[in-house]
């Protein structure tokens, strides 16, 4: 069973177009993340994630956020301050129906008042949707 686990996270964790080598700082970790998609993350960038007070340039944030976590806008901006350009932020929330769901128009509030924009939203673990938000690029 836990193969079948592994396997699901990693193909979910392919998703987030992450590489080797790449840091990616988490937001937002408590008891209730998914291990298995940490682990499948960390596998595929060959790099342990590093935590919010990391404070040196990373190449994406992963922000598993909930409804009582306080202001996502205020994750989002600690998040931009050390990212490289154009470096992915995925916003992970509770799925609908599930303690702590977060809205997805409270998601495009937050990444609007951030000068970011949801790009895409997907299911990414039993009990996790997932959400990259990008820079609003000129033209675009």
């Amino acid at each position: 069973m836990a193969d079948s686990a592994d396997g699901v996270a990693s193909q979910a964790a392919g998703r987030l177009e992450l590489t080797a080598g790449q840091v990616i700082q988490e937001f937002g970790y408590d008891d209730d993340v998914d291990d298995d998609l940490r682990a499948a993350v960390e596998a595929i960038t060959t790099t342990e994630l590093v935590d919010e007070d990391y404070d040196d340039v990373t190449d994406g944030a992963i922000i598993w956020f909930r409804e009582d976590d306080g202001d996502l806008t205020d994750y989002l901006v600690d998040a931009l301050t050390v990212l490289d350009d154009n470096g992915p932020i995925w916003v992970f929330t509770p799925k609908s129906g599930r303690g702590g769901h977060v809205s997805h128009s409270d998601i495009e509030e937050a990444a609007t008042t951030s000068g970011l924009h949801a790009m895409t939203t997907f299911s990414i673990a039993a009990d996790w949707s997932a959400t990259r938000l990008a820079t609003r690029g000129r033209g675009k």
